[in-house]
């Protein structure tokens, strides 16, 4: 329950969003405008306007879950947009949103992985 993480995959609306819009109109715009599953255990990640407010809707465990937040000062800064309504972002980006990090200015470090 309340469980995110990198095992996830996240999808940014790219268009300005109603923050009025709860769990049913948001799963709307999952399926009408990202064409995707909104119960498919995905992460669904929509920024309104200003910047300012981001929501997350999740489904988990039989319903439903929304994450929000509303910054008193600054704005969350946005990847660079591709064509479409919908963007993939990984978990560290998502992060690096929430936090107010500028995703330009990032420097990551070679790492090791597994090819998948």
């Amino acid at each position: 329950m309340f469980s995110l993480g990198s095992s996830h995959s996240y999808y940014l609306y790219t268009e300005p969003t109603d923050m009025r819009k709860s769990f049913d109109s948001l799963s709307g715009l999952v399926r009408s405008q990202m064409d995707k599953d909104p119960f498919s255990g995905s992460v669904y990640v929509f920024i309104n306007k200003q910047r300012n407010r981001i929501k997350l809707l999740h489904w988990e465990g039989g319903g439903f879950t929304l994450y929000y937040k509303r910054l008193e000062k600054g704005q969350f800064e946005l990847p660079d947009q591709r064509p479409g309504k919908h963007a993939q972002v990984n978990w560290s980006d998502l992060i690096l949103i929430v936090e107010g990090i500028r995703l330009k200015s990032v420097r990551r470090s070679v790492r090791f992985s597994f090819k998948k």
